[in-house]
């Protein structure tokens, strides 16, 4: 009987994480362990429910006349998204992000303390650089988003039995050398072994 390996310390839990972002291509930190400069603002507390990985692809299949199944398929739409709700809805970052607004156009009024903004009803495309860690006790996952833009919102509830939450869908584009997202993975195996 073949022996099964097993290692748990291969397996990733999304245990905790964190969420930044940047003016479009702005370069990520050179290494996984180096945390994001000034240039990177935080987006505060995602809900508990984390950051979802979306995979939405279209696919088109051709079957040679005489048969019923396909001998080839393309795919002809590759979108990748990423989902997570923002609980920190009076930071001046996430108004910016949800509104499509500029950060600076938020100050506060300086005798007032109050931040004014008006939506418009012909929205300009407003595309950033993205920053996610996921975090599993040593283990490290980063994705990082060169150029991307939020592409759906979900509705915004005041109740008071509800975390007021932004929801946010984020697509990624290609960037300049045709990549969506860059991945890397930082494993720390207390037990010496191999990643395979």
């Amino acid at each position: 009987m073949a022996t099964i390996e097993r290692s748990s310390d291969l397996a990733i839990v999304g245990a905790n994480g964190g969420g930044w972002t940047a003016p479009v291509r702005t370069p990520q930190p050179a290494a996984i362990e180096t945390p994001p400069d000034d240039l990177w603002v935080p987006l505060g507390a995602i809900s508990g429910d984390g950051l979802t990985v979306g995979f939405e692809e279209d696919s088109e299949s051709f079957t040679p006349w005489g048969l019923s199944t396909p001998f080839r398929t393309v795919v002809t739409s590759s979108v990748r998204t990423f989902q997570l709700t923002l609980w920190e809805t009076a930071r001046r970052a996430v108004i910016s992000l949800m509104y499509r607004i500029p950060a600076e156009d938020l100050a506060p009024d300086p005798l007032t303390e109050t931040m004014t903004w008006a939506e418009t009803g012909s929205p300009a495309p407003d595309r950033r650089a993205y920053l996610f860690d996921v975090y599993d006790g040593e283990n490290l996952l980063r994705y990082y988003l060169p150029e991307a833009e939020i592409t759906d919102r979900g509705d915004v509830v005041h109740s008071g039995s509800d975390m007021r939450g932004f929801e946010v869908t984020i697509s990624a584009y290609p960037d300049a050398a045709g990549n969506t997202v860059y991945h890397s993975l930082k494993v720390v195996n207390p037990e010496g072994g191999n990643n395979s």
